[in-house]
This record gives structure tokens, sequence and C-alpha cells, in this order.
């Protein structure tokens, strides 16, 4: 997938995940903007699936951590062929397959369910290890959030990952510095973010996490070091796309209206 292409799938993931929290008047539209570009990379380039047989094998393994941001994580999904895009129009209505927070029964490309944080990297530690005991060539993606951070079993499991040499594991941290009560340096401050990954024995990349260059960049060789797991920090923006979204914590938590929704209809269309 060439970089056109991949600004193409943004575009529509933010676009149909817009259209979602609007029609069930839920949240989080925030978040799911901030890591817009990180997926539409990770699922038109990098990862390797079978969107026809979701349970392959030797497919790449990913977690979405921060459960939260179900709606474009389930919008990249239908964009990627597994399953209709006519499902997304009924999300987190009642009756439907797509609850709000990531759910694993009953949706194709989804490996575990997640909402409570801070257990993603941890059930992605032990995919790995399996991986590598059966030396099996699949990898191992987790992405979580900046906040989620401040969960001890986030922890356990870094230290888990180096002790176990997990070099076919990637984490990514969407780090757009604001979290549900407020910004991150704030509630519990996290830098310097990089040098504590490092010393937990982590291969360490810091990057653009809206620059599809460095995006596709940071993704073409992993593990970054033999025997260590890799982390990459990805510096975002929370509500990336629409100006009045962007680093606005009301977004964590507001859905649009009727008229806030052609306003950012009308900026995606013009600026993504």
């Amino acid at each position: 997938m060439k970089n056109t292409e991949s600004i193409e799938l943004a575009r529509k993931i933010r676009i149909h995940a817009l259209r979602m929290v609007h029609k069930a008047k839920t949240s989080h539209i925030g978040t799911c903007f901030s890591m817009a570009d990180l997926l539409a990379v990770l699922f038109g380039k990098v990862l390797n699936f079978n969107a026809s047989n979701p349970s392959w094998t030797e497919r790449d393994r990913f977690i979405l951590s921060k459960g939260h941001g179900a709606a474009i994580y389930y919008a990249v999904l239908a964009e990627c062929g597994f399953f209709s895009k006519k499902w997304l129009g009924n999300y987190c209505q009642n009756g439907s397959q797509l609850p709000g927070h990531s759910t694993k029964t009953g949706i194709p490309g989804i490996e575990i369910s997640t909402g409570s944080l801070g257990h993603g990297l941890s059930i992605g530690c032990g995919m790995a290890l399996v991986g590598n005991r059966d030396k099996k060539n699949y990898r191992i993606f987790v992405m979580l959030s900046d906040g989620e951070l401040n969960e001890g079993s986030n922890w356990e499991a870094i230290l888990f990952a180096s002790q176990h040499r997990l070099d076919n594991l990637l984490c990514i941290i969407d780090y757009n510095k604001i979290q549900g009560l407020g910004n991150v340096k704030e509630i519990i401050a996290l830098e310097p973010l990089k040098e504590k990954f490092q010393s937990f024995g982590w291969a360490v990349k810091e990057i653009d996490g809206h620059n599809l260059n460095n995006i596709s960049k940071s993704l073409r060789d992993i593990p970054f070091e033999n025997g260590k797991p890799s982390m990459i920090i990805a510096h975002t923006v929370k509500g990336k796309g629409v100006s009045f979204m962007e680093n606005n914590l009301a977004w964590h938590y507001k859905s649009p209206n009727n008229d806030e929704l052609l306003v950012a209809l009308s900026e995606l269309e013009e600026n993504i």
C-alpha cells in the first residue's frame, strides 16, 4: 500500500468512526482519531492477515489494549474486509454485533476483548512467548494508551517481555498526552518515557504518530534489536483531523451533535 492509500484509509476510518459515535451518541472519538494513522499503516502495510480466514494460524496478532477506541478499530476491520461495513451503522445499538468496547465474541479479526485498561500487553506477552517457543514467524502488536501506563500490570509485562527476550513483540504507545481526567503530565507524569523503557530492556523508537513515512519506516524492520521487545512511542494529537476536537479533553467524552458532525465531516473531507 502506498502512502496515498494509507492517507485514504485513515480518512475513511475517521469518517466511519465519526458517523458511528454520532449515531450511537457515544464517546471516545478523540482517542479514535489520535490512532487513526497508526491503524491505517498497520492494517494497510504491515500486518500479515487473511480477512477471509481470521483464524489463520500464521497471522500476526493485533491487540487494542485501549479498548475504548473500538469504533475506529471496527472501522479499519470493516475496510479490510473482515466483516460488512453495514455492521458499522449499528454500532452500540441494541442487538448490535459491535459494542462500545472491542469484543472478540462474534467479531472477526479481534483477538481479545478489551476495555478494562492494563491487560492487553500481558496477554500479548503470553502470545509472543508461545510463538517463540513454537518457533513461529508471526508477530504480536499491542496498542496502548498513555493514560493506561498508570496501570501497574503494564510494568510487570514490560519486565516480563525483556526477561524472556520477546523480540516478536511490538508495543505502540498512542501518546496523545490527554487521559480521562486531564493532561497526562498532571495526573501521573510519564517522562522520561523513552529512557524508562530502555532501562527495562526494550528497543525504543520515538516517532510522529501522524507522519505516515515515519510510521512506515519505524515498522519496516521488527525487531529493532535481536533479543529485545520493540517499543514505539508515537506522539499523537487527541482528536487529530478535526480542528475543534484537537487537544480537547471534552472529546474523550462528547458525542458530536448534528452541526458538529457536518463541520467535522467537512474538515475530514478537505484536510485528511
